[in-house]
């Protein structure tokens, strides 16, 4: 039997239970609830107990692909006051209505409430079977009252959670052991409230002070609501923050990789964390060509993208979901294997521009609630901010990599071309005179020989700029490194390099001007500062780069070395803020006459902008 086949019958298997213990659960109601109701005893107080019910069932408790109330002491008191009918009848509809306000499909709508009432008449057989055999006749009240609801209570939990367990089993997704700890865990919590409270509901229940009221009832149970809406609420916010959490952690983390190759693969092992689906798809826009980036869960296999679900994909705009694929699929779901129920379509937009499509899928008919629905929005706008960041600046390594091509070919053409041009001259002139002028062809041969020799040293140094980068081999932490060492052997001073933090990947044009300035403001301090040391800082930290080289120079005027700079352009400080500016860095130089000088240059990571922590201390203190 295949996997498919394997979650096929599982499915079934799980439907048939749902309809099982609905119909069950239905019958007890209507035989033993509908058919027996009579009148509550005291209206106020039964009216004032259902409306506590409902508020703490609709505010539950979150857990693991579900919820836990703490209702079963407002249960008990119900049907302490009203009897077992009023109990099934009140119970199964609180429950019902609130699946029904809550948009849950139907099956839920009707499993839910009937797995509460069946558990609770099991319970109320079991105990009023064993309560009569035990020897507590002689007993207060108390004790006889709390040794009836222990026998209630124990026996309607373990029926609940054997169920609800039993479900989870039967059903496609993995149910782990951590999964059941994690809801049994909570059970226990609500089981404990619960009985603590009843503890106290028998205790002043019996100390005869006087009429018990619907205002007694009030002010007892009210401290119970509280707790249930607060509880809830925070609950709610502690999930919240926790898919913000994985939000954020998941875009800061493609952002630091969006120049890496294996985004994609990081997105793939994390996308679960932030949104659980049992399948899903991503494809990017390019030129008007739908291309996939990755996909993973209940796929067919071998599909492809038609052309006719590429057509489909493009007049998508908006947040899209079909609840029920078996009735209709949108545009791709036929790549999708039969287990997927329920399909949602999240377009990547960016200014009215479609880059990009997000399709989750989940085996469950209408299992995309209005929060998922807003997860996947979100994921889809970062997404959709991440890959044009890509986009820019894949055009941007375009654009000056074509500025590099112009600037050699500059050179060329003025250097070396010229000089071969005046070379071909002065030969085809000294080889008209050479019959007659023997002496001026000479001269003319050794003055093209001069040009030659220093266009063949401009072409072997435009050979060797061409060649790869060093950063570009070894990385730019090794290649600083290297730079360092070979300049101590030629230069005879110390130079010590600090690196902190874990290196990580840049682009490769980020790491060339990086190096470039490093290894110019070396230079500037050995040629021109005089200086006998030098401090390097590598820091690789949260959202920049940052270099920094200190050296204890004779120093200068910043503002006379920036008059200096515009009458004898060289790559000196305009040229490394003109770098700098290329990869959005900032550059800051900081010297005094006869105090030293420090470079400080601030590199933001790909895909972040600016940034607030910054390392302010002075390298090798």
């Amino acid at each position: 039997m295949t996997n498919s086949e394997i979650l096929h019958k599982k499915e079934r298997l799980a439907r048939f239970f749902l309809l099982l213990t609905s119909i069950i659960g239905t019958v007890i109601f209507i035989q033993f609830g509908l058919l027996k109701l009579t009148s509550p005893k005291e209206p106020m107080i039964f009216a004032l107990l259902v409306i506590f019910l409902f508020i703490v069932e609709f505010f539950p408790l979150p857990i693991w692909k579900g919820t836990v109330t703490i209702s079963f002491s407002l249960v008990y008191a119900i049907f302490i006051m009203d009897g077992l009918a009023f109990t099934l009848v009140f119970y199964g509809l609180i429950v019902a209505a609130v699946n029904l306000i809550k948009r849950r499909p139907l099956r839920l709508v009707f499993f839910n409430p009937a797995l509460l009432v069946i558990s609770f008449f099991l319970a109320y057989i079991l105990s009023m079977s064993l309560f009569p055999a035990l020897p507590i006749a002689d007993q207060s009240k108390v004790v006889r009252g709390t040794v009836f609801f222990t026998l209630l209570m124990i026996p309607f939990y373990v029926i609940n959670n054997i169920l609800v367990d039993i479900l989870l089993v039967l059903r496609p997704q993995t149910y782990s052991f951590k999964a059941w700890k994690r809801k049994s865990l909570q059970e226990m919590n609500s089981f404990f409230i619960s009985y603590a409270y009843l503890i106290l509901f028998h205790f002043l229940g019996n100390q005869n002070r006087g009429e018990i009221d619907a205002i007694s009832f009030f002010f007892f149970f009210s401290p119970l609501v509280c707790f249930a809406l607060l509880s809830s609420i925070i609950a709610n916010m502690k999930r919240e923050k926790a898919k913000l959490k994985a939000l954020f952690s998941i875009s800061s983390e493609l952002n630091k990789k969006i120049a890496a190759a294996d985004w994609m693969i990081f997105l793939t092992e994390n996308l679960q964390e932030f949104i659980d689906v049992d399948a899903w798809v991503l494809w990017k826009r390019e030129e008007n060509v739908w291309k996939l980036k990755t996909a993973s869960g209940l796929l067919k296999e071998g599909w492809t993208l038609s052309k006719q679900m590429a057509d489909s994909l493009d007049e998508l705009m908006q947040l899209t979901v079909y609840h029920n694929t078996k009735k209709a699929t949108g545009p791709v779901g036929e790549i999708f294997k039969e287990e997927i129920a329920s399909l949602l379509y999240a377009p990547l937009m960016l200014e009215k521009e479609l880059v990009g499509m997000f399709v989750f899928g989940r085996i469950r008919t209408k299992s995309f609630a209005e929060e998922d629905m807003q997860s996947a929005a979100t994921l889809a706008n970062q997404m959709a901010v991440l890959i044009k960041t890509r986009w820019l600046f894949a055009e941007q390594e375009k654009r000056l990599i074509l500025e590099e091509r112009n600037r050699i070919a500059r050179e060329i053409h003025d250097g070396v071309a010229q000089s071969l041009a005046g070379a071909i001259m002065n030969l085809e002139t000294a080889q008209r005179k050479f019959a007659k002028m023997p002496e001026d062809s000479f001269r003319l041969m050794n003055g093209s020989t001069e040009k030659l020799r220093r266009s063949l040293k401009e072409v072997r140094e435009s050979i060797y700029a061409l060649r790869p980068y060093p950063t570009e081999r070894v990385g730019l932490l090794t290649a600083v490194s290297t730079k360092i060492k070979a300049v101590e052997l030629e230069a005879k001073i110390p130079i010590s390099l600090e690196t902190r933090g874990p290196e990580f990947q840049l682009s490769p044009m980020v790491e060339k001007i990086m190096f470039e300035i490093c290894r110019e403001s070396v230079q500037n301090a050995i040629k021109h500062a005089d200086a006998s040391k030098l401090d390097i800082l590598l820091s690789y930290q949260k959202e920049h780069v940052l270099l920094k080289v200190k050296d204890n120079g004779k120093g200068f005027s910043l503002f006379q070395a920036m008059i200096k700079a515009r009458e004898h352009p060289h790559f000196g400080i305009l040229h490394m803020n003109e770098a700098a500016e290329k990869i959005q860095a900032t550059l800051q130089v900081d010297s005094k006459e006869g105090a030293g000088t420090e470079i400080t240059l601030t590199v933001p990571r790909m895909g972040i902008e600016g940034s607030e922590l910054r390392d302010q201390a002075y390298v090798s203190r």
